[in-house]
């Protein structure tokens, strides 16, 4: 296929992986981003309009220039221990800011609409693994914001035939294998890039969240996805939208877990040397163990859709970006 995708929070490490994706799909990403937590050098693939989720003006004169067939809409803030502390900056930009790029798509005709959420929406699940009929009790605001989205988007394709996948995406790690993009906060929450900036001495070691878990090793267990298979999977989802299928909400992850220690491990033997680190309290807000049932990813889109997705995979190709000159660039 061809055409122009809007894509917001585009310059983000996401974000600018779905955008290179795109471009490799035939597609001309369009990266709408305000680089409070973006990167320009991240765009790359496209052309850059600066702007805010909530300003409905500039959305309107972006989506009138460009045209796009589609939007994905990436922008917002995650960090789960902010949003503990602050709500209501969450909410305003997390679902203020969506409904106002939907009310601007709307407006402009588009009806293709792509949505990063996530599996915080679930809460702390009352099984394993977690299929998109779990009970969907967050216990953050961060994932309240991101299912009060999913409702708005329920909605909006009643009222108005606006339809959407939301995408429930479990952890997304690792980086472009081509090293030409990847993870780059200067505020970073996330286990590998903290692990790997502790690693290469950017960062003091890495506090391990927790040892008091009931989980094997007493670490929290996730579902670790490489980032560019999420990317792969979200043009996957716009190209069966603008095909006419109906809205949907699915998970993407791998249907296997890892702890943190079995992470850190991995990346002892892929680096030859163990990541320097030590043991803090657990983060309030953080569930003990998150693993997707990935049926109806693999129904939805067909199989092979992680083939980057093995640990390994993930830590090396995370490590490699680590080392490269323009991550380097980013820390000046």
């Amino acid at each position: 296929m061809s055409g122009t995708v809007l894509v917001t929070g585009g310059a983000g490490y996401i974000g600018s992986h779905a955008c290179k994706a795109l471009a490799a799909a035939g597609y001309t990403p369009v990266t709408y981003d305000n680089l409070c937590i973006g990167n320009r050098w991240a765009v790359r693939w496209g052309p850059l309009e600066i702007g805010d989720i909530r300003d409905s003006a500039q959305l309107a004169s972006v989506m009138n220039r460009h045209r796009p067939v589609g939007v994905m809409h990436f922008a917002a803030l995650t960090l789960v221990g902010e949003s503990m502390s602050e709500p209501g900056l969450y909410y305003r930009v997390n679902v203020g800011g969506a409904q106002t790029v939907m009310d601007a798509a709307l407006a402009a005709g588009i009806r293709a609409f792509v949505f990063s959420s996530t599996c915080a929406v679930y809460g702390t699940p009352p099984k394993l693994p977690i299929t998109e009929a779990t009970p969907k009790t967050p216990i953050n605001p961060y994932g309240a914001s991101k299912l009060m989205v999913e409702r708005i988007l329920e909605d909006y394709d009643v009222a108005h035939g606006f339809r959407s996948a939301a995408l429930r995406y479990f952890n997304a790690a690792g980086a472009d294998p081509e090293t030409e993009i990847g993870e780059a906060r200067a505020v970073e929450s996330h286990l590998l890039p903290l692990a790997m900036d502790a690693l290469l001495g950017r960062r003091p070691p890495l506090n391990v969240l927790g040892t008091d878990y009931p989980t094997p090793d007493g670490t929290a267990i996730r579902d670790y996805i490489h980032v560019s298979d999420l990317a792969g999977a979200h043009v996957r989802a716009l190209e069966r939208l603008l095909d006419g299928a109906p809205s949907f909400a699915c998970n993407l992850g791998t249907g296997s877990g890892h702890s943190i220690r079995e992470v850190l491990d991995t990346i002892a033997r892929v680096a030859g040397r163990e990541v320097p680190h030590k043991y803090a309290a657990r983060r309030p807000g953080d569930a003990t163990e998150l693993v997707a049932d990935t049926a109806l990813s693999r129904q939805l889109f067909g199989e092979g859709l992680t083939p980057r997705s093995d640990l390994d995979t993930i830590v090396s190709t995370a490590l490699a970006w680590h080392r490269s000159d323009l991550y380097a660039r980013f820390w000046g």
